[in-house]
């Protein structure tokens, strides 16, 4: 299951997303809590700095944009200093903006955090400040909301709507919305707003309520998986969809089509802030759906990516790197370091997408001394990721004669793969390791100095495309075949 994780993740493309919602402005005013206040029993902050981020359907285009997304936006703004502001975050993450609409008559919805912070760090929201407007549009503004994203239907792959209440997303607006985009063939995800009435969504493809918000329109209170079940079946034959997606925390997320119903599990985390983590959710399953992803693998992804993103402060977004790393930390025991180079490839140009330094070294590692754990650690410091090629039995009776090699390749590959230097191991039969290192094409390829007369093997190989060929210092003395002479000696007097 990982590998397909892992090769979603990798592969989502630049899907064209269109949101349609609430934009909203997050405002964060950080300062230090230094003193009480002599006028009331309150702290005093003395502000250090203010941070400005995409907040409600601005947050989700934000997320979208760090999945590689394109994120189309349509909404409405006011025509004030916020609304700037936003709009100069979302044009830096990507977005594409002509589709916000800025109205003299109401503000740009923002949301302003005084955070106290407790010797510089240690952050705590003492309060939150909201300034909107919650009222419907004109009818006019309504027209020219509904003309532009009958527009920009056409150059999108999938629609979200991040229906916060707030007044754009009306019943009337929703259910056009979903019939147009239906017959343009495009699927349409719906993050609903906290009603007990959500037939404006009927016929949307997707829709991601939590457990508060499902708990609300069902009519009772989701506490179990079976609660889920049950909300999620009446949702499903209500309003037509073909998924519907309760998510519930720490638990995971509920999961219904017409041919999965099931609670997608998460791993537990150690939350710090649950706010935007819809959001993610949301940009996650857009991004996925997008590129073709099956329902369960796309919430699969989500679910980790919301777990990612409540482990961070305020509403930040998750890069598919953090996603990757999370899948592979999480598989670490089954995927192991020990790996086929075919397989393996396909990771290490990943790693190499994201800038990483790639060194590769090779050898037999008969018998782990001084010096092979010297040698590692310079390779280490050469790099990111260290490769280690290592000679299978046949190729090292090959090179080394057959009584070697003293271990296996699976006892040396299991001793290699206990250390923190090494990274991943590939067994490879040749008698030398080129075509190996044609796979890998590694940043850095090491080897000790007494290879500097020799020549080193895929040394043109790996100049050629810029790469380059660093010889380490060797421990004087320290070798497999003198540690096993040394042996045998003493053997030989016993």
């Amino acid at each position: 299951m990982y590998e397909k994780l892992l090769k979603t993740a990798k592969n989502l493309g630049s899907p064209k997303v269109l949101v349609a919602g609430d934009f909203m402005l997050d405002v964060y005013i950080y300062g230090d809590a230094l003193r009480i206040s002599p006028e009331a029993p309150v702290p005093v902050l003395k502000v250090c700095r203010t941070e400005y981020t995409c907040g409600g359907a601005g947050s989700v285009a934000a997320d979208l944009s760090a999945l590689g997304a394109v994120p189309i936006c349509l909404g409405v703004i006011g025509d004030d200093l916020n609304g700037e502001i936003l709009m100069d975050k979302l044009t830096e993450i990507g977005a594409d903006i002509t589709g916000l609409l800025a109205v003299a008559d109401r503000p740009t919805i923002n949301k302003q955090r005084l955070i106290g912070l407790a010797q510089h760090r240690h952050r705590q929201q003492l309060i939150r400040m909201d300034q909107e407007s919650t009222e419907p549009l004109s009818d006019e503004q309504y027209e020219k909301i509904l003309h532009t994203y009958k527009e920009k239907l056409k150059q999108v792959n999938v629609v979200c709507l991040q229906d916060y209440n707030k007044g754009l997303l009306s019943s009337s607006l929703c259910k056009q919305m979903i019939q147009l985009a239906t017959q343009a063939n495009k699927k349409v995800l719906v993050d609903p707003s906290l009603t007990s009435d959500y037939s404006k969504y009927i016929s949307a493809t997707v829709i991601t309520p939590n457990r508060k918000e499902a708990s609300a329109t069902v009519g009772f209170e989701i506490k179990t998986e079976n609660d889920a079940a049950k909300a999620a079946k009446k949702l499903a034959n209500k309003l037509k969809l073909n998924a519907i997606v309760i998510t519930l925390d720490k638990e995971g997320a509920y999961l219904k089509t017409s041919e999965v119903s099931e609670l997608i599990p998460t791993r537990p985390r150690s939350v710090y802030d649950v706010s935007g983590a819809g959001d993610v959710v949301l940009a996650t399953l857009a991004a996925t759906l997008a590129s073709g992803c099956d329902y369960k693998t796309a919430v699969q992804l989500s679910n980790i990516a919301g777990g990612i993103e409540v482990e961070k402060f305020g509403t930040a977004t998750v890069t598919i790197e953090e996603i990757v790393n999370e899948i592979t930390g999480q598989n670490q025991d089954i995927i192991g370091k020990i790996r086929e180079i075919d397989s393996l490839a396909d990771e290490l140009d990943w790693h190499h997408k994201q800038k990483k330094i790639v060194v590769f070294t090779n050898g037999c590692f008969d018998v782990i001394h001084r010096g092979h754990i010297e040698f590692l650690k310079f390779c280490k410091s050469q790099g990111d990721i260290i490769v280690v090629g290592l000679n299978s039995d046949s190729s090292v009776k090959t090179i080394k004669g057959p009584d070697r090699p003293i271990n296996s390749q699976h006892d040396r590959s299991a001793v290699l793969a206990a250390l923190d230097t090494v990274d991943y191991i590939a067994i490879f039969d040749e008698p030398t390791p080129l075509n190996i290192i044609k796979k890998v094409k590694p940043d850095v390829l090491v080897k000790g100095r007494d290879w500097a007369d020799k020549g080193v093997v895929g040394q043109e190989f790996v100049e050629s495309y810029g790469g380059k060929v660093v010889l380490a210092p060797l421990v004087e003395g320290k070798s497999s075949t003198a540690t096993i002479e040394k042996m045998k000696a003493l053997e030989r007097k016993s």
